[in-house]
Parts: C-alpha cells; structure tokens; sequence
C-alpha cells in the first residue's frame, strides 16, 4: 500500500506540472500550437514535415480539465479547439484522427452536444476517402502507392463515424485498413515496419520502407507503439479478435525489446552506438497503449504484465531523466523525445504527442490506482 501511495504522489505530482507547462506555454505564446521543442522551446522556425499535431495541445487541456475540473482549462480547451474544426474536411493528411479524437471527442464526451458529434463523423468521413479499394488501404500523406503504421492511430476516427451512423460500407472502409496493416506492416515477432508500398496499378503489395525509422526492415519503436495502441483501438470499435491477437504481438515484442526501464530507442534495430537515443513519446504512447490492452486481454497474467509494464514506463518518466520538472527554462513536460531524427528535426527534445500521451497515461493510471 505505501508503494502504490507513493507512486499515486509521484503520477499527481507530474500531472500538475504538466499542467503548470501547459499553462505557461499558452500565456507565453498565445494561440499558439506546439509541436516540438528547440533546445527546449517551443517557438522555432523549424520544419514541420507535416500538419499533423493541432489537437494534442488542446487535447492536454481536455485532459487537465477533466482531472481538476479547473474551468480555465476548460475555457482555453474551448478555445484551442474551435479553429480546427475546418480540417474536417482535410484531404491532405492521414492525421484526422489524431486531429479530431484528442480535442473535439474529448469535447463531445463532456458536452454531448449534436454539433460536436457532427464534426466527429464528418472528419471520420474524410478520412475514409483516402482509402485505395484495390489494395484495400488508407493511403499516407506521402502518395496514393503508401500507407504508414501510424494510420493505425487515426482509424479509430473512421470507427467511430461508421458506428455513429451505422454506416456499414465506412466500416468495412476501417476494417479492411486494419487487415491490410496487420497482413503487411506488422511481422511475424510483433514487431512493425514504418510504411507500406503499393503498386500504383495492380495496388498489390511491393514492399516494407520507411520515413523515421532506421531502414525499411528495422523496428521503429514509435511506430510499434502506434501499433500497439492503434490496433487496441480497432478491438475496442469492432470487437475483432484478430487485432487483440496483433496489439498483444506487439505489447509482447515492446516488452522483451525494450530496456527493463521502459523506454526504449528510437528504433530498435539501430546499431549499438547510436541506441544511444532514447524516444520518450513512444514510451507515453505504448504506457497508455498498455493501460487499455490490460482491460481488453482475456489472460489475467498478461493483463497483469501490461499494468506492471505501463506503471514501470511512467515511473521512470517521471524521473529527472525524461520529465523537465527540474531543468530551468524547459517549456515542453516530456525531454528525450524525438520527431524525425533523419530529418534532424526535435531529436531529444519535447515533442507534443508525447506529452499529450503522458498525460493520458497519467489520468488512465491515477484512476487505476484509485489516486
């Protein structure tokens, strides 16, 4: 019991300092939206890649809301939240779940307002038109011949636009994505390539490549963790258990791959000297990832193992190592994560998903813990 208390102290304690972070980020730099940090600022003329990152600032809000009911936060969640309702209409990039599910369903979930509701769909119904019938993938955002692992993490808009609508055609849409995924981009260990490559013409299956991994056939741990989490995802909408079978592939490969802390590299195949480079952001990810799976595994050992695994990972990460509690000047709450590191773009710095999914593994662990 004193162990749990004092890890419920610790979760709370970094939860009000990322709230203390989100607040001053907001005031330092107004209608402003973060995406990774520069010498551990936000504010920078760097590259972005892609738009991808609008509804994880807002989204920290909603959470923080929630947690302490603090009506500031709700009011800037509001606020943060509003200009981005014309991306749901956003055939640019895969992102929209990311986008629309970590600001405007936290929104809904609180309000129920019909209007909300409405954006959700119409975003969920963007998303699927990116999908290739032949092929039976939702393209990326780099060419109709592509679909990246991190869609994984965006089908879950689709999901629920089809549930909301009872529209089954958008859910074969989501359905068939998954499939495509698990069948191509996941391996037979658990472990997951970045991107896959399709035949423009016969839209069959040519091969792994990558982006942000260390090469085509390596293991990008963000992109595992996506996995993890985006295959959760899919079980939770449509109760399949093929993609609780592949989610529990890559806990199990997460968990033996990774450094008994939790965190792991940037990408697990990376010879030894560059391991060196640890990425934060896929430890929140696949801690909240985990939390999730832990409900949905019908093995009580396994559930067990993936509570244990997550509290481990937000327990090192809340250590002075990866939480910037005490490195003055730091305006992020994760340090240690990295966007693109081929790019050279916010390699160990904060980076604004990681943050969003510390927060969220903090709450889901709080309320696990009873804290």
């Amino acid at each position: 019991m004193r162990d749990t208390a004092i890890l419920i102290s610790k979760l709370g304690s970094a939860l009000d300092f990322a709230a203390q972070q989100v607040r001053s980020t907001i005031e330092r730099y107004p209608n402003f939206y973060p995406m990774y940090t520069r010498q551990g600022k936000w504010r920078h003329d760097g590259e972005a890649w892609t738009h991808w990152c609008d509804g994880f600032f807002p989204g920290m809000m909603w959470l923080i809301h929630r947690r302490s009911g603090d009506v500031w936060f709700r009011q800037q969640a509001e606020r943060y939240s509003m200009p981005l309702e014309p991306r749901k209409f956003d055939r640019d990039v895969h992102d929209l779940g990311f986008i629309f599910m970590s600001s405007y369903h936290h929104w809904f979930r609180l309000t129920r307002e019909p209007a909300l509701r409405d954006v959700l769909i119409q975003a969920g119904k963007t998303m699927g038109l990116r999908f290739k019938q032949q092929g039976k993938y939702l393209s990326s955002f780099i060419g109709p011949d592509s679909t990246f692992i991190d869609i994984m993490m965006n089908v879950g808009i689709i999901f629920y636009a089809a549930r909301e609508t009872q529209d089954t055609d958008l859910s074969q849409v989501a359905m068939e994505h998954c499939l495509t995924t698990r069948r191509h981009l996941v391996r037979g260990d658990g472990s997951t390539a970045h991107e896959g490559i399709f035949d423009l013409n016969t839209q069959e299956f040519l091969r792994e490549s990558a982006h942000q991994g260390y090469r085509a056939d390596s293991c990008w741990s963000r992109g595992l963790a996506w996995s993890l989490y985006g295959f959760g995802i899919a079980y939770r909408y449509s109760r399949d258990r093929r993609f609780l079978e592949t989610a529990e592939m890559n806990a199990d490969f997460y968990i033996d791959a990774t450094p008994a802390h939790g965190v792991p590299p940037w990408d697990y195949d990376t010879p030894t000297e560059k391991r060196t480079q640890p990425d934060s952001s896929a430890a929140a990810i696949a801690a909240s990832g985990l939390l999730d799976l832990a409900s949905f595994t019908a093995s009580r050992a396994k559930s067990r193992l993936y509570c244990e695994t997550a509290l481990r990972i937000l327990d090192t990460l809340t250590g002075d190592e990866f939480l910037a509690r005490n490195t003055p000047g730091w305006e992020g709450v994760l340090k240690r994560g990295v966007y693109h590191i081929n790019k050279g773009l916010g390699v160990d710095e904060s980076v604004i998903w990681g943050d969003y999914f510390f927060v969220e593994a903090l709450l889901k662990a709080l309320e696990l813990l009873g804290g």
